[in-house]
């Protein structure tokens, strides 16, 4: 019975955990294998393209050519024969003839040689440079555990129920990453406590909320009745809102392409066959998005165009980076000091926006929890001629695009 061969990935990924395995555990031992591979690599180095760089003329300008000549074998007494002259100078026995004590006396090394001054700058530059590449190699690689616990984290923001880090690494990187799995596992936790406490809360309040819907149709007096089903449909409308923001954050769907022009088109025809004016300007290219979330971030931004200044008008942005959706309303505006507090879950400026316009205020938190999931930004802004504008800033690559992209 024959079996299939492993495929080239599955080979790189089981010698890279034999290499790992074979890696000290410890950043401390990964430093010092490092600076020990590095010592012994400048050094193998310097003396190779020192040895290389040798002349092949003669080592002392003395010397007519070649090595100092070769001493003969010496007689049977031990070579006593060969014992320097008492002057200091002459010939020496049983040498060539020719052949003279000041020959074979040593000097320094000619300046200019391989083994001189700048054969000892080049010797200190060769290893200064292998240092600082070793340094730029081992940074990367003791860095890497650390960029991807980073890379993490951000994921985290958009995503809590991304899959768990692998604890592999170093000691201190599978300590690292050890916390920081039971961290998003505790959060997932939590979220999950939260959702359903408050989606078993939101369904009990429904039931005595039918109750006083059916109570309050029988009221005798008009007024008390609108009165009772105003607050009654307020209630109702922030249960439905609160469970919406909350199903968000809790059921993510998958990102697939969506063509936004499409999508706020549709938006726009099912806001003006009940009567309201939205305009659409503007074309773009498929994003990768979550279609369901997307469509419930923009209706809200249309939406709350429409309560507060009567109609709507959507601008798309094309660029490099990203889209850049605007929303704009020729309304009252925002103070500018609140531009940023209304993004927050049930806050409601009661002076300058219309108390009893229906909002609960969830709208622009939904909204703008949606964008960061999605890697963007939202930001609100008044216009000089009156109105808000809400930029929806969407990028390609799950980054946000610096301001001002897209257009």
């Amino acid at each position: 019975m024959s079996t299939a061969a492993p495929s080239p990935r599955t080979c790189r990924k089981a010698l890279g955990a034999r290499i790992e395995r074979l890696l000290p555990a410890t950043l401390f031992g990964r430093l010092v294998l490092l600076l020990f591979v590095t010592a012994l690599a400048s050094h193998l180095l310097a003396l190779t393209l020192l040895v290389e760089l040798q002349p092949d003329g003669p080592a002392d300008p003395r010397q007519g050519g070649g090595a100092p000549p070769a001493m003969p074998a010496g007689p049977a007494d031990g070579g006593a024969g060969l014992r320097r002259p008492r002057g200091g100078e002459g010939p020496l026995p049983f040498a060539p003839p020719g052949v003279r004590t000041s020959d074979f006396r040593g000097g320094p090394p000619p300046a200019g040689g391989p083994f001189g001054y700048p054969g000892l700058v080049m010797d200190i530059g060769v290893r200064l440079l292998a240092l600082l590449l070793a340094a730029w190699v081992g940074a990367r690689w003791l860095s890497q555990p650390v960029r991807r616990l980073a890379a993490a984290a951000r994921e985290l923001g958009r995503d809590i129920h991304r899959a768990p880090l692998a604890e592999d690494g170093t000691v201190e990187c599978r300590e690292a990453t050890r916390v920081f799995n039971g961290m998003q596992a505790q959060i997932r936790r939590q979220l999950d406590d939260r959702n359903r406490f408050v989606a078993a809360v939101s369904h009990d309040l429904r039931t005595p909320l039918t109750r006083l819907r059916l109570r309050a149709e029988v009221l005798e007096h008009a007024a008390d009745r609108e009165s009772f089903g105003r607050d009654i449909r307020e209630m109702d409308a922030m249960i439905r809102s609160t469970l919406d923001y909350l199903t968000g954050e809790a059921d993510p769907e998958a990102h697939e392409p969506l063509d936004l022009p499409a999508l706020l088109t549709s938006i726009a025809d099912d806001l003006c066959d009940v009567g309201h004016t939205v305009r659409v300007s503007g074309t773009a290219v498929p994003l990768r998005l979550q279609p369901l979330a997307m469509r419930r971030c923009i209706s809200n931004l249309v939406e709350n165009a429409i309560r507060y200044g009567g109609s709507a008008g959507i601008a798309v942005h094309d660029g490099l980076e990203g889209v850049r959706i605007e929303v704009a309303d020729p309304g009252p505006g925002i103070p500018e000091a609140e531009l940023e507090k209304v993004m927050a879950p049930f806050y409601r400026l009661d002076a300058s926006r219309n108390r009893h316009s229906g909002g609960v205020g969830l709208g622009l938190s939904i909204a703008h929890d949606i964008a960061v999931r999605h890697g963007g930004r939202l930001t609100l802004r008044n216009r000089a001629a009156g109105g808000l504008v809400a930029t929806l800033e969407l990028p390609r690559d799950g980054r946000v695009p610096p301001a001002g992209a897209g257009g």
